[in-house]
């Protein structure tokens, strides 16, 4: 025992390394257990569910952008696409399948993955195409949704009623966990090897191609995340509210709120996207509603700002804090 402790007097710098991997394996979890305790004592303070259903869910749709954006440089604007099929496969699962609101939200998700998969095609294309081709893709889907001659099937323009599946607190639970889940996987894909290899794509496509990654595979595991997170989010949404018409769930403004708050809280981290969301939304709510023109100003005000003085977001001007911190003392 004695000389235990001399080994361990003697090798200090091992306890360290033991509690940094320790923090390191624990800090994913973290990050997402933590705006879950928020949420749920949020509702305890603040009276109105439904906007923290909406925020928790654009908190996990700005984690979806993340994934696919932040780790592999894919912006896609029809990311709406996959949030309105959400919606209408597990409106669909509750009205003609008798489903439970838990399972149709669960079902909801794997109807975003498929339409995922459905537009894996259009990753032969890069940039400013994939990100149209995609607002395209979310239009024909909701084009097919809103037919009149589909209405035995999808009700056509006249939406869905959920209202007797409706149950607040599952809904806001499930909106909850949502947002914790997707947090907690956009942690582990950065931390993991995939993450990395992701990276690597993100960099140069070729020369990861050359180095032996399966470009196309991993990058497309990425995509089915994302839209999966996505679809649960439609099918959460459209359960919460319990009427929804084809416009309300098939908008690009979906898309919009989601690439904003990635962005402005920083893609590629984990905190930023989360605190990004958070905080946008919650402006939104205080000034959009009631006072829109005001609202597309302030937003208009906050991307110029983020593009000349943060295009890093948030995250990014933080880090660059302290580095700049770091430096000074180094100098000194």
């Amino acid at each position: 025992m004695l000389l235990k402790f001399r080994d361990q007097r003697q090798n200090p710098s091992e306890d360290l390394k033991g509690q940094s991997r320790w923090r390191r394996a624990a800090s994913p979890w973290v990050a997402a257990a933590i705006p879950v305790l928020i949420f749920l004592v949020a509702v305890h303070v603040y009276s109105n569910e439904l906007l923290l259903v909406d925020m928790a869910i654009y908190i996990a749709l700005a984690q979806g952008i993340n994934i696919i954006y932040g780790f592999t440089g894919y912006l896609p604007f029809g990311y709406f696409g996959f949030f309105g099929v959400g919606a209408y496969v597990a409106g669909y699962g509750i009205i003609h399948w008798g489903l439970s609101g838990p399972v149709a939200v669960l079902v909801g998700g794997v109807g975003g993955a498929l339409a995922g998969a459905i537009l894996l095609p259009l990753f032969r294309l890069r940039g400013a195409y994939f990100a149209l081709t995609t607002l395209a893709a979310g239009e024909a889907f909701y084009a097919i949704v809103s037919n009149p001659s589909l209405t035995s099937i999808t009700n056509g323009p006249y939406g869905l009623n959920l209202a007797t599946a409706y149950s607040s607190g599952w809904s806001f639970g499930m909106a909850v966990g949502l947002a914790g889940v997707a947090i907690l996987v956009a942690a582990l894909i950065k931390r993991s090897r995939y993450g990395m290899t992701l990276k690597a794509i993100k960099d140069d496509p070729y020369s990861a191609a050359m180095a032996g990654i399966n470009v196309a595979r991993d990058r497309f595991y990425a995509w089915l995340i994302a839209a999966a997170i996505a679809g649960v989010g439609g099918a959460i949404y459209g359960w919460a509210i319990s009427v929804f018409y084809p416009q309300d769930v098939f908008d690009v403004t979906v898309s919009v709120f989601a690439i904003v708050f990635a962005l402005f809280g920083g893609i590629g981290s984990i905190w930023g996207p989360t605190i990004g969301a958070a905080l946008l939304y919650a402006i939104y709510n205080v000034v959009g509603v009631s006072n829109p023109q005001y609202f597309q100003l302030i937003y208009g005000l906050i991307i110029v700002l983020l593009v000349l003085f943060a295009p890093r977001g948030l995250a990014g001007l933080m880090a660059s804090i302290r580095e700049r911190r770091l430096f000074g003392g180094g100098a000194r």
